[in-house]
């Protein structure tokens, strides 16, 4: 990643958020961009806590979740971090597999249905 700060346009575009995603963001703190005037610009930092939110929200993890996370780099340190990550994680996929389970028995009794339906129309 560069030293080069992006502006709030060049960001949406970097991650493909739309501008409401982007500044609800900042509303709920998950991201502080340097201000100058009304402009905002966003550094490495910003960048990176950004390609955490935008990975967590594509395993599923709520934004507050997400953002307690990340707290606990700053007040703990990456090894807290870490390790709150693998809990996360773990609970996150257990509840991916239920999910899966549910999704399967439902696309299973749709099939059913389906050539139930079929069988009776002929």
């Amino acid at each position: 990643m560069s030293d080069q700060r992006l502006s709030f346009k060049e960001m949406c575009a970097e991650f493909d958020v739309t501008p409401r995603t982007l500044r609800y963001y900042e509303y709920i703190e998950l991201l502080n961009p340097e201000r100058a005037g009304r402009a905002r610009f966003y550094g490495n930092r910003e960048r990176a806590r950004m390609t955490l939110i935008m990975r967590g929200r594509k395993f599923g993890f709520q934004l507050e979740e997400i953002r307690q996370w990340l707290l606990i780099y700053e007040s703990e340190g990456t090894q807290a971090q870490l390790e709150a990550f693998i809990e996360m994680a773990d609970r996150q996929t257990k509840a991916l597999n239920e999910q899966r389970t549910q999704i399967d028995e439902a696309l299973s009794e749709l099939a059913q249905l389906r050539e139930e339906i079929l069988r009776n129309l002929t």
